[in-house]
């Protein structure tokens, strides 16, 4: 049995609510997936996947539509209600080049619809009436050991997406990847990945709270040169490990500083990696002044980085003593002016493009006569 006493009550009621629509249709509906993986890691939920079994796809469609559920995957038999998806089981078979080149066939066998899954730990089912567990692939024990590892090879390698999922996954709950997968990991081609489909992926990397395992399946897989086109020694990626390892991250910012710091100990322009994803517009607006400095800061060239934009926003304010530093010049939540007034430039008689130079000048003037505390 699980325990499902953590679940948020809101999404606690919408599993009543779907308990009551299906008990008159079917004994057996199962919560799947990510659900159950993160119910037994004690995550927050969000998200909660049901599949339907003993139910005819007609009489599924009919039922879902009666309720109002949403199709969002009609020929995957998948529905969206409130938080909840529901879907009737299938199994997968690759069938031509791309993400979504699979054949799609329902079954009725548990074992069967659980194989079609990526990892142990996501094919784990618990029935939503008796809250009885199936583990066919040892998913629990994978948890248990913090341990990635895939269920079936042939299935595993027709959907490269997967290997992606793997490094996100290791980042996000910082769990090992089995020696085995990860061999099969380094031998499947991604060249039939979207930007898109890979920028999904990577932004849960980004994201994650374990960056630096992250990393160095990144290397270990050699998706730095698969995706990116860089060429990363063990001796950077260990440095980069270290930065990530002792970084003191603004939330806001998250998403942000794997690229920065990678970039930064390499010496590579933030669009050589951009140009790879299909990143939203904000990561083009974020990066376009971000300096890097490979050693501690003076209080001078913080000064220097202020002038720009308050610290709080630079992506180099992970360092230790920054935000401290930048706090007592009064630069994190604003940015450095010097007490130079723009009007007063204005009222000097500049103008135009003229104006921001001399603003510059006089701002500049007043950081090369700080004296350092």
């Amino acid at each position: 049995m699980i325990n499902l006493g953590e679940i948020p009550p809101h999404l606690k009621s919408q599993i009543d609510e779907m308990s009551s629509i299906l008990s008159p249709y079917t004994k057996r509906a199962y919560f799947v997936g990510g659900f159950v993986r993160d119910l037994y890691l004690q995550n927050p939920i969000k998200d909660i996947d049901i599949e339907v079994y003993d139910v005819a796809s007609d009489d599924f469609d009919v039922l879902m539509q009666s309720i109002g559920a949403l199709g969002v995957g009609k020929s995957f038999f998948v529905y969206k209600y409130k938080d909840l998806d529901i879907a009737l089981p299938r199994v997968e078979r690759k069938i031509s080049q791309g993400h979504s080149g699979f054949e799609v066939k329902l079954t009725q066998d548990e074992k069967e619809a659980s194989k079609r899954r990526d990892f142990s730990m996501n094919s784990i089912m618990v029935n939503i009436f008796t809250h009885d567990i199936h583990d066919f692939w040892g998913g629990v024990e994978c948890i248990e050991k913090k341990l990635i590892k895939h269920i079936d090879e042939q299935a595993f390698r027709e959907d490269s997406l997967r290997v992606l999922r793997a490094v996100q996954f290791a980042a996000r709950f910082d769990f090992s990847i089995d020696k085995k997968t990860l061999h099969v990991m380094q031998n499947i081609d991604l060249n039939d990945l979207s930007k898109n489909r890979i920028f999904w992926e990577f932004e849960k990397l980004f994201k994650a709270k374990y960056l630096h395992v992250g990393l160095y399946y990144l290397y270990e897989l050699g998706l730095f040169e698969k995706i990116f086109s860089l060429h990363v020694s063990l001796e950077q990626v260990e440095k980069i490990a270290k930065e990530l390892e002792d970084a003191h991250f603004e939330e806001e910012l998250r998403e942000y500083y794997l690229i920065y710091i990678v970039c930064g100990v390499l010496g590579v322009g933030y669009e050589a990696v951009l140009k790879h994803l299909e990143v939203p517009n904000r990561y083009y607006t974020i990066f376009k002044y971000q300096p890097f400095f490979s050693s501690l800061l003076s209080e001078n060239e913080l000064l220097h980085v202020a002038m720009h934009m308050p610290i709080k926003k630079w992506l180099g304010n992970y360092r230790d003593g920054i935000k401290e530093m930048a706090k007592k010049l009064n630069i994190y939540e604003e940015i450095y002016t010097g007490g130079i007034d723009i009007q007063d430039v204005i009222k000097d008689g500049y103008q135009k493009e003229e104006i921001k130079k001399e603003y510059t000048r006089r701002v500049l003037k007043t950081i090369l006569s700080y004296k350092e505390s």
